[in-house]
């Protein structure tokens, strides 16, 4: 009767940490759905300077919003002499900096929808990596939806003649920090900490140069805007909260999981692309997103099927 029981609070702590993993990557990419929006309004601040700012304000809120909860001993002490995990770290500070810079330019340059391709096809690419890196099964449907994703690539490639970078670079840069943060295991917001220490010091430097030269956001604005200057020193906090949402989830829930939730975001994306900033969206565009989505329609069938697979199991276990 206590074996049984054990097994019964295991499963159902597993369940537990499954519905809050998935909430909170729910939450994540709702959230990263929308931010076009928050960007687009930091015109004209080069989005350079945004990127730099955005490097420096991350770490300070999230080691701000790490202190409230942990201790310093708490927050450095994992990282005081581990060489491979501040390797590890830098590595993912270094991989999701670039996808913000990617991402960033990309929006404020009018290439939202280009942005969203790539974070549709992104799920799919993290698909590969937890097959090759953590074993995780290739299912026909999940193969379906990659063979599907590959054809999109290949119709835009051909219709624009040049592969589609912006979404690529996205794509595969977010697969690699998901990959990446897979591996560890520090709270959420002592990892944001970990990944942008090594960059922070260096941004505040060019920061100070920026400003002091007359290159810097202030002297972009407009007379009286200055609320895109406090907007933009928050833009640490709406990276902070759906990075460590994120990061959450990635360490409780199964990568395939992770990618099905990650198609919420470029929806969203999308939307405001094609109705709100009215961006071309042309008919092979539209086909491509089509094939994407059929693939993701396959991709998500798989997942429902594993799910209840495993849930069975787990009843039949008990």
């Amino acid at each position: 009767m206590r074996e049984d029981r054990g097994v019964d609070n295991r499963i159902d702590q597993a369940v537990s940490e499954y519905r809050s993993g998935l909430a909170a990557s729910i939450g994540c990419m709702a959230l990263w759905g929308v931010l076009p929006v928050y960007w687009k309004m930091l015109i004209p601040i080069s989005s350079w300077v945004i990127i730099i700012y955005r490097i420096l304000l991350v770490h300070v809120f999230a080691l701000l919003m790490a202190r409230v909860k942990f201790s310093w001993g708490e927050i450095f002490g994992p990282i005081r002499g581990d060489r491979r995990l501040a390797l590890k770290y830098l590595a993912a500070g270094a991989v999701i900096t670039t996808n913000w810079s990617t991402y960033i330019w990309a929006v404020n340059a009018g290439h939202v929808i280009d942005a969203s391709i790539g974070y549709y096809i992104e799920p799919l690419v993290v698909c590969v990596f937890g097959m090759i890196f953590f074993k995780e099964k290739l299912t026909v449907y999940k193969t379906t939806a990659m063979v599907l994703a590959i054809i999109a690539v290949v119709i835009l490639l051909v219709h624009f003649h040049k592969l589609p970078g912006i979404a690529l670079g996205i794509a595969i840069s977010f697969a690699v920090y998901s990959a990446i943060k897979k591996t560890v295991s520090q709270p959420p917001l002592i990892s944001l900490v970990y990944e942008t220490i090594f960059f922070a010091p260096p941004a505040l430097a060019v920061i100070i140069w920026l400003e002091v030269t007359g290159r810097g956001a202030l002297d972009a604005l407009a007379p009286g805007h200055w609320w895109q200057y406090v907007l933009l020193l928050l833009c640490g906090l709406v990276t902070v909260v759906p990075l460590s949402l994120f990061a959450s989830a990635a360490q409780k829930v199964p990568m395939f999981t992770l990618g099905l939730t990650e198609y919420i975001s470029p929806t969203l994306s999308l939307i405001l692309g094609v109705f709100f900033f009215k961006e071309a969206f042309d008919g092979v565009q539209f086909l491509a997103v089509a094939i994407i989505w059929v693939g993701l329609v396959f991709f998500s069938f798989g997942e429902l099927r594993e799910q209840r697979q495993a849930m069975q199991a787990g009843g039949s276990g008990r």
